[in-house]
């Protein structure tokens, strides 16, 4: 007897870069709208929290390019991420016809995490996904709707936490590839993976373990790509079918450069 295939499900995170340019955003978020099929959406935001940090009289705190979280800070990146990028995403969603629902992990304790544990540096309030719980999300896909996530988590003792939304996109890909054929895509504002950041001929079409390998021996992956690419084969050692890195317009399925990873 042949086996049932998975039905498809798309999960696509799209970056702050992309979040911080209406015009740009709108195309994308039209272009979502029009995916056919199951799909989920996933977004950060960090730069908006900096503005509104900086118009706030709060002080950033960055290091090594990552959030330092402390009281303030999470109270700043809860109503951005949770809040005014969410539902202002939502909302653009509804304008196009697809029917949209914000969330947290909070919501449904659809994502628990643990506070980071300090190491060299203290985090804060950066939060650690332990497991996704998929009811809530399986009964909304399943009825039509499309969920979008904030970065936010929480650790069901009533703290909410922040947490990276590439880590966001890929344990929620990992944990629903068990009944879906899954691609996770990542949308910023570059062709894909680069050997030189301001080159964007220097695209890396395909990486696999090998590649990868290769790639890190000749330091030709340094800072924020390394965590995101680890994300990546994360999602891929857990059942993921494929990770597609570009500019949002990938969506599209035209023939736009991007970067492809398999195992």
């Amino acid at each position: 007897m042949k086996s049932l295939m998975k039905e498809k499900l798309k999960i696509v995170k799209i970056g702050g870069n992309v979040i911080n340019d209406p015009a740009y955003l709108q195309v994308f978020l039209q272009d979502f709208a029009r995916l056919e099929g199951l799909k989920i959406l996933v977004h950060g935001g960090g730069k908006k929290a900096t503005e509104l940090s900086e118009s706030l009289g709060i002080k950033t705190k960055m290091i090594n390019g990552r959030r330092i979280t402390d009281e303030a800070g999470l109270d700043v990146v809860t109503m951005v991420y949770a809040g005014l990028l969410n539902k202002k995403i939502v909302a653009g969603l509804q304008k196009y016809n697809c029917d949209a629902v914000g969330l947290s992990g909070a919501d449904g304790n659809s994502i628990k995490a643990h506070k980071r544990e300090v190491k060299e540096v203290d985090y804060g309030f950066a939060g650690d996904v332990d497991e996704v719980s998929d009811q809530m999300i399986l009964t909304l896909i399943n009825a039509g709707f499309s969920p979008v996530f904030c970065a936010i988590t929480h650790d069901k003792k009533g703290q909410l936490l922040n947490t990276n939304a590439d880590t966001i996109a890929s344990e929620l890909a990992k944990a629903l590839s068990s009944k879906f054929q899954v691609e996770l895509v990542y949308c910023f504002e570059k062709d894909g993976v680069l050997t030189e950041l301001d080159d964007d001929s220097s695209i890396i079409e395909f990486i696999d373990k090998e590649v990868y390998a290769e790639l890190l021996s000749k330091g030709l992956i340094a800072g924020g790509m390394l965590p995101k690419l680890s994300n990546c084969f994360d999602a891929l050692e857990h059942g993921v079918s494929r990770v597609l890195i570009g500019r949002p317009e990938l969506i599209r399925e035209t023939s736009r450069k991007h970067t492809l990873m398999t195992l």
